[in-house]
């Protein structure tokens, strides 16, 4: 009985490998591939293009051509975050900056986007999630529900002064229903 020889090991000059990476090719598959079913930032996609290995003179040169075309857009991007994240999260305007910064959004663009937010939908998501949550504690004293809803706003972004209004706003609107149905 006979086996079949192995493949022959890959051979170590460079000729024999055949023609080199087109990195322009590459880099604009990646870059397309990273655009498809969401918006990413300049930045994102740099960081991308480098972890693949592209030249950065190429990565640059596409990165810019993306931009000319409106492919790559980071005001847009940021905008289309703030009030996905906003709405889907609740989350404040400050945890709404650190995101878009952690993701390599220009500052200023970052505070021109996020200063859009109105402070009263900010309040009103607040209120929502404090709403959401406050009927799971029901079997907490006072004290323990308050600590939990002020820090679970707090790890959203909303400051102490806004987290403390709301929980016992809601707090006090709960008590009022419960009173009513008794």
């Amino acid at each position: 009985m006979t086996f079949p020889r192995p493949a022959p090991p890959p051979p170590d000059d460079e000729e024999a490998l055949g023609p080199p990476e087109d990195h322009e090719a590459v880099a604009r598959k990646i870059l397309l591939d990273q655009l498809t079913g969401q918006a990413r930032s300049r930045a994102e996609l740099a960081t991308k293009l480098a972890r693949k290995k592209v030249p950065s003179d190429i990565a640059e040169r596409l990165l810019d051509r993306f931009e000319e075309v409106g492919l790559i857009d980071d005001e847009a991007f940021a905008r289309e975050w703030v009030q996905s994240r906003q709405a889907g999260r609740g989350l404040a305007r400050r945890a709404l900056k650190v995101e878009l910064r952690r993701k390599g959004v220009d500052p200023q663009v970052v505070d021109d986007v996020v200063e859009e937010v109105d402070p009263d939908d900010e309040l009103e998501a607040a209120r929502r999630l404090v709403r959401r949550k406050l009927p799971s504690l029901q079997r907490h004293d006072e004290v323990t529900v308050v600590r939990r809803l002020t820090g679970m706003l707090g790890r959203k972004g909303y400051s102490s002064g806004v987290a403390f209004r709301v929980v016992r706003e809601e707090i006090a609107g709960a008590a009022e229903l419960l009173d009513a149905a008794e």
